[in-house]
């Protein structure tokens, strides 16, 4: 393989996006965004936004186009906010379900080691690293709580990534 080669697979492996499954809808319904142009410029530019101002100012605007946001549009956007940390975290894939997550990271790595056995550590006894993925127990009796409990998880995951 020559020098060259071995850059392309680098600049190929800053390009992965995670995969967030958590089992709810995320679209933007036809009947709120009829126009399939339009609702399909809409994901495209959604694809690219990643902070909460930028998300904050997106859902602005399609409130002020197309009326109050449906609730799949404001699931949608959390699960962009979940997919932003889950990338700064190194997470690779999270799939939530009513009794908690599966995580897997990029390339089975995550940059902080040491601060990731002190996660699950603090999580007494309700995460454990089973073929090569974290598992984190949790009661989430809705679509609301495994969101929430989901873009938590990332959070503190992202946060640990970067110390």
């Amino acid at each position: 393989m020559k020098a060259g080669e071995l850059e392309g697979l680098s600049d190929a492996d800053d390009h992965w996006a995670p995969q967030i499954n958590l089992g709810v809808p995320v679209l933007i319904p036809d009947d709120y965004v009829s126009d399939l142009d339009v609702r399909l410029g809409l994901y495209r530019r959604l694809s690219g936004l990643s902070s909460k101002v930028e998300l904050e100012g997106f859902a602005a605007e399609l409130i002020d186009r197309f009326g109050k946001l449906p609730r799949e549009v404001t699931t949608l956007m959390n699960i962009v906010r979940i997919k932003t940390a889950c990338r700064r975290a190194g997470i690779s894939k999270l799939d939530g379900g009513p009794k908690g997550a599966t995580i897997q990271f990029h390339n089975d790595k995550f940059a902080n080691p040491v601060g990731l056995v002190e996660f699950i550590h603090a999580q007494n006894g309700h995460a454990k690293v089973r073929d090569n993925k974290i598992v984190v127990r949790r009661d989430w009796p809705n679509n609301a709580a495994k969101i929430k409990g989901a873009f938590s998880i990332s959070q503190d995951l992202a946060k640990l990534a970067k110390a």
